[in-house]
């Protein structure tokens, strides 16, 4: 091994050339050769960096005239359709669950799978103390029927009416305003119209004697006789001192009205032969009725119509009482009554539980309960009419106006088709984040039992359709801001549309990117052309979008086609400081706010063209922005209503044009 010296440094001779380097290795050295690395280390990121600016500048903000070929399509006629899908769960139109009460299953007659019809016995259980509590139930309610029926016939005998006709004796002494109580005398009326007697006749003339047989009665009081009839014969046995045997008579006759009760009277039959009979001896007259009329109910008098010796009709008022708590009394009769009905209904409905019936026609989907077991909470039979299915759906409100009643629907359930009809729609819309929807029930015929309850389907309808109308197709619609343009005067302005859009609004000039040769200065990229990201008041879009320089946000599309006219891409929401809102409000062509418009290609501007549109929409050479009205809309063609004509050549992109998640 070669020894080497270390070189001696000496101190450099003032105006002499100092001697040269060594060329062994020195520390200094390796100091510098650090800082080379670092160097070097950075001019590499710079390359990356200034590598990727130009790929960024080169891609995607570069302005180049090679945009591709441009691609046009002409205005036909055609039919759109309007198509609402979506999915709903399947349930059987009529359903029941039955549950057994507490106790053992003593036989059971079905099981999964089975038909029944309605009427139809499940299973038995011992009922006894089930219907022992219906009786029970049963008689509270009778008892109940009977007070409330006591009460109101308690009400009715305020009212005091004369039982019959006739003439008033001993009434009452009663003013309005006395109290008359239950049991108290109002008055005597007797019968006087007709006057009754009682005779005896002996056993001989047992025979001779007949009901409605013509009698003289003789009356010594007015010393003369009138006829009467024989009304009774009773065969009663009276011994007369003499030691005969008698029977009794009873005559009738009227009351020519000088007759009264007590008077002394006789009768006179004959035989067939015309051999007299008498009576044991003389009777007395009496009136043909006496009723004793008493209240049957307390209360104060309101009215009385009553006179000694009063002639009376039949159902006439004599005495009115009023009545005292009778509202209170009645309210809480009924209430009893009410109440024992409510438990004689649940007594029935726990005994139906014991041996119960098919409620419905159907078939028997599940069955819990085994013969022996001992019923459990939870535990029963489902019968279910799958016959025919119900399909709840759920309508966006902008379809949901062509949903009617009748309107045929497509289902699908894993690939087998069914065909069903719109039964109902709801009047009342429901929202969840932000959207609105109408429920809709759709009915379904299940003949074959194929579709099974509790499953999910697909539906799809036609909700609206444009026959024989121009359509183009979806991209050559653009959704545009007017505010900035001028309108031909002689334009028909349609009221504005709304929808997706095929590009990102104004997105203003890419060319204005900054100074991209001056790399030192990464910030000096420009301001992103007119593209503002946020609005003025410094406020996100709720859905993430962007923000255009009309003022518009750019949110994704939920989706396409529809009743309204909408395309796959984005569409352009009014901000709060006025920019598109205009147009989403309804507004005319014309006005501020988001309209529709199609490039049409011709040499000279339509009559109705804009003729000096917004730079930021990029409308092509040889290209006319034309403002349309647009209708309905399908996956590839929109219905164009007013604006252009059969024929016209449109612009629909670029050849080159790649197109994103925004269109």
């Amino acid at each position: 091994m070669t020894d080497q010296q270390t070189p001696v440094l000496e101190r450099p001779v003032q105006d002499k050339t100092p001697p040269a380097a060594s060329a062994g290795p020195k520390g200094p050295k390796k100091k510098q050769r650090g800082r080379g690395k670092m160097i070097a280390g950075i001019l590499i990121a710079a390359a990356v960096i200034i590598a990727v600016a130009v790929v960024l500048w080169y891609f995607v903000f570069r302005e180049t005239e090679d945009k591709g070929e441009i691609m046009t399509a002409t205005v036909e006629y055609g039919s759109i359709q309007s198509v609402v899908k979506g999915n709903g769960m399947t349930k059987a139109r009529n359903s029941a669950s039955v549950t057994p009460g507490n106790g053992t299953i003593l036989e059971l007659y079905v099981k999964e799978g089975d038909q029944v019809e309605a009427g139809q016995q499940l299973y038995k259980m011992d009922d006894t103390s089930a219907r022992e509590a219906v009786q029970t139930a049963q008689e509270s309610v009778d008892n109940a029927q009977k007070d409330l029926q006591a009460v109101y016939e308690k009400i009715g005998e305020l009212t005091i009416k004369a039982p019959h006709s006739g003439n008033l004796r001993e009434v009452a002494d009663l003013k309005a305003g006395d109290t008359v109580s239950e049991g108290d005398t109002i008055a005597t009326i007797v019968n006087d119209t007709k006057l009754r007697m009682s005779l005896y006749y002996s056993y001989a003339y047992e025979n001779s004697i007949k009901v409605g047989q013509t009698a003289q009665i003789s009356i010594p009081a007015i010393m003369g006789s009138l006829t009467g009839k024989v009304e009774q014969v009773n065969k009663v046995r009276f011994v007369s001192p003499e030691g005969a045997t008698h029977f009794e008579v009873v005559f009738v006759l009227d009351n020519p009205g000088t007759l009264t009760e007590g008077m002394e009277a006789s009768a006179s039959l004959t035989t067939a032969d015309g051999t007299p009979i008498y009576p044991y001896q003389n009777g007395k007259l009496s009136f043909y009725e006496t009723t004793k009329i008493t209240a049957k109910a307390s209360g104060p008098v309101e009215s009385v119509h009553l006179l000694n010796y009063g002639d009376v009709k039949a159902g006439q008022v004599m005495v009115q009482l009023g009545a005292k708590n009778t509202d209170e009394e009645i309210s809480a009769k009924e209430e009893a009554l009410k109440a024992a009905q409510e438990k004689l209904v649940e007594a029935n409905n726990e005994l139906s539980k014991y041996n119960a019936t098919a409620p419905i026609s159907g078939t028997v989907l599940s069955c819990s309960l085994q013969e022996g077991m001992e019923v459990q909470s939870g535990q029963g039979i489902s019968i279910a009419d799958t016959t025919q299915m119900v399909v709840e759906i759920n309508v966006d409100e902008m379809n949901a106006r062509y949903v009617k009643p009748g309107m045929m629907v497509d289902i699908d359930q894993y690939g087998t088709p069914y065909m069903g009809i719109v039964e109902s729609v709801s009047m009342t819309a429901t929202g969840e984040n932000g959207v609105a929807s109408v429920p809709a029930v759709v009915t379904v015929d299940n003949f074959d039992g194929s579709m099974i309850p509790g499953t999910y389907v697909s539906y799809s309808f036609v909700a609206s359709e444009s026959e024989n109308c121009l359509t183009v197709p979806i991209a050559a619609v653009m959704y545009v801001n007017f505010s900035n343009v001028t309108l031909p005067d002689d334009l028909d302005a349609p009221p504005a549309e709304t929808g997706g859009m095929d590009d990102m609004g104004d997105m203003g000039d890419m060319g204005d990117m900054g100074d991209m040769g001056d790399m030192d200065d990464m910030g000096d990229m420009g301001d992103m052309g007119d593209m503002d990201m946020l609005p003025e008041d410094g406020a996100l879009p709720e859905d993430g979008g962007m923000v255009d320089s009309g003022g518009a946000v750019a949110v994704p599309q939920r989706y396409a086609g529809g009743a309204f006219g909408r395309k796959l891409g984005a569409i352009a929401i009014p901000m709060p400081d006025g920019g598109v809102n205009g147009g989403m409000n309804g507004g005319s062509m014309g006005g501020d706010g988001l309209n529709t418009i199609v490039f049409v290609k011709a040499k000279e501007a339509p009559s109705n063209a804009i003729l000096e549109p917004d730079p930021a929409w990029e409308c092509p050479e040889g290209f006319w922005a034309v403002p349309v009205e647009v209708g309905l809309s399908d996956n590839s063609r929109t219905e164009i209503k007013r604006g252009l004509n059969e024929g016209d050549e449109v612009y629909i992109g670029r050849e080159t044009q790649s197109a994103d998640s925004w269109g």
